[in-house]
């Protein structure tokens, strides 16, 4: 009977999982009262935290000889962020090194804050490099137009698809999945309590969200780099799924209530739905950008 009702939750969390729309974004004037609503951190599984607030992710892995942050928020939530990894009875300034998913305010918003509390150094792909030093939005981001400014990092160190990152005993693999933006990536790294592992994927936004005069039939390299990003999520090992929005992967609710039990939070099957959402999404972007 036990055994029954673990395959009936995994099952409902996976079409609940499928159903979800992800198209939260953030643009400038928005109203960003939910995305800097303050949230308890608290341990996720083992040695990954959550740190964030209520509608952005920010997730701490930690290691004996520190720990690694991912995303920072917008810029309001950086020293909330702080004060989240205090609270959990680490500090902020063993936070060896920020890792960005891609460079638009509600996630990279409150790094050059949090580099500069904790030391640590930032990692972002190539294509997010600039947008971070400048603090202002590429022109080849699909929402160009509609994205603020956000305060800029004093220096990021270049991540190469697939290239391993370390802190102690802690190794984050950089998976490049561009296409929200040029420059996006996802993150995975083993989740572990002692000697009990899973693969963790920090998967970032898969939303084709732009501007309103943008068409993405128009531009096929962005195209492009959604099929190549959907076809890299779908391919990793990925029972435990993260996302930059906590909505976009089930919420906050499911990550507390599992208790930090692996078997509640084991689903072999989330990225792939993760990512068969957001190809139902771009399709249906695409046939309502007409001829």
């Amino acid at each position: 009977m036990i055994r029954f009702r673990h395959m009936v939750a995994r099952i409902v969390a996976i079409a609940s999982l499928a159903m979800l729309t992800s198209a939260t974004a953030w643009a400038a004037g928005a109203d960003d009262s939910k995305f800097n609503q303050p949230h308890k951190p608290f341990r996720i599984y083992g040695n990954t935290y959550y740190v964030g607030t209520e509608g952005v992710a920010s997730i701490l892995i930690v290691s004996d000889y520190g720990s690694v942050l991912i995303d920072g928020g917008l810029p309001a939530a950086a020293k909330q962020i702080a004060a989240n990894i205090e609270a959990l009875g680490f500090k902020i300034t063993d936070v060896k090194a920020i890792l960005s998913s891609h460079p638009h305010p509600d996630h990279a918003g409150g790094i050059a804050e949090l580099a500069k509390l904790s030391g640590a150094q930032v990692y972002a792909s190539r294509a997010a490099e600039p947008v971070l030093l400048s603090g202002k939005p590429a022109k080849d981001d699909p929402q160009y137009k509609k994205i603020d400014s956000f305060p800029k990092v004093d220096r990021v160190w270049i991540v190469q698809d697939d290239q391993l990152l370390g802190v102690g005993n802690v190794r984050v693999r950089a998976l490049a999945t561009p296409g929200h933006t040029a420059g996006g990536v996802s993150w995975s790294w083993d989740a572990c309590d002692g000697s009990k592992c899973m693969p963790a994927v920090y998967a970032d936004s898969l939303t084709a969200v732009s501007e309103g005069k943008f068409r993405f039939k128009d531009h096929p390299d962005v195209l492009k780099s959604f099929d190549g990003s959907f076809a890299r999520l779908e391919g990793v090992p990925c029972e435990l799924l993260l996302t930059p929005h906590p909505d976009a992967s089930g919420g906050l609710a499911r990550l507390e209530q599992a208790g930090g039990k692996m078997e509640s939070l084991q689903n072999a099957a989330a990225c792939k739905a993760y990512v068969k959402q957001a190809r139902a999404d771009l399709a249906k972007r695409l046939a309502g950008e007409g001829g």
